[in-house]
């Protein structure tokens, strides 16, 4: 889908520049190594999810499996195609996709409302069929356009979609991205931007992904954020900063103490790991579970 060639496209060269596996014997190295010492118990408190297009190298069947040994409950940013593997293990997809145009082209346009609205209300039943509440959406690109009339923009366009979602018990989930490094112009690329946005929208089925990675590129201020903001943030991602990579004390960010207060605001929802490994990837993805599933 549109959604997934923009993300892809946009980190091409830093997924080129990670030490990602290849060859069957090295992947079968990799999961016999990574699943050594799985299967200790998780504390629970986080939903572990994990984001697909990370580890595009590795069989979708495989990654599954590696999850479901590691406790990890949902393999994410998936459409209808991929759906029925993802189940066949047990798993959920946290944070489904498979509407939209993609990143760089959402609902500030209004040239695209009526090609936007088609494609999600067509995919509201999908979803609905395979036992999903959520759908990812983007704000699109400023092209120039200031964030007060691209806020008006989106509201209306999204206003127009609320009665659906809402009939079909959908949260549209639009995503926090940087505009310093990863996604230039992108119009949704601060916390207080999309929160307002989702007051004038006025439903509750109009949410947030609250990315820690591009946030703490974009605002910094990352656990008062989410202690102000939580009601208004419907999924996370995480990922290393600087360089999206491995969430461990190769970078600046505190991740059990972000954790334990997302814990704290009562959130139920999934914690996506959304980082590009340089490292053995699922060596790498264990590691960050263990790092998130605080006490």
């Amino acid at each position: 889908m549109s959604s997934i060639t923009s993300r892809r496209s946009a980190l091409k060269n830093m997924v080129a520049g990670s030490a990602i596996l290849s060859g069957t014997a090295a992947l079968t190295d990799a999961f016999a190594e990574a699943q050594q010492s799985l299967g200790a118990e998780l504390n629970g408190k986080i939903n572990h999810s994990v984001a697909r297009w990370c580890y595009s190298k590795i069989p979708l069947d495989d990654l599954c499996k590696a999850a479901k040994d590691m406790g990890i409950k949902s393999v994410e940013l998936q459409g209808p195609a991929e759906w029925p593997t993802i189940k066949k293990y047990g798993l959920t997809c946290a944070l489904p996709w498979g509407a939209g145009l993609g990143i760089e082209k959402g609902f500030n346009n209004p040239e695209l409302h009526d090609e936007l609205v088609k494609s999600y209300e067509e995919h509201f039943p999908k979803l609905v069929a395979a036992g999903y509440d959520k759908v990812i959406c983007f704000s699109g690109n400023r092209k120039g356009m200031s964030d007060e009339q691209g806020m008006e923009n989106a509201v209306k366009g999204l206003k127009r979609l609320m009665p659906a979602a809402e009939k079909h018990g959908i949260t549209m989930v639009m995503e926090l991205l940087n505009s310093k490094v990863n996604h230039k112009d992108y119009q949704c690329d601060h916390t207080v931007w999309g929160v307002e946005l989702c007051k004038q929208v006025g439903s509750e089925k109009m949410k947030l992904l609250y990315d820690i990675y591009h946030m703490q590129i974009m605002e910094g201020d990352v656990i008062a954020t989410i202690k102000k903001y939580h009601p208004y943030f419907a999924h996370y991602h995480t990922g290393g900063v600087p360089g999206r990579a491995e969430i461990d004390d190769t970078q600046e960010l505190n991740y059990p103490a972000i954790m334990r207060a997302i814990v704290d605001t009562g959130y139920k929802g999934f914690v996506g790991q959304e980082f590009v490994p340089k490292r053995d990837p699922l060596a790498s993805l264990k590691q960050s579970i263990q790092i998130c599933d605080v006490a």
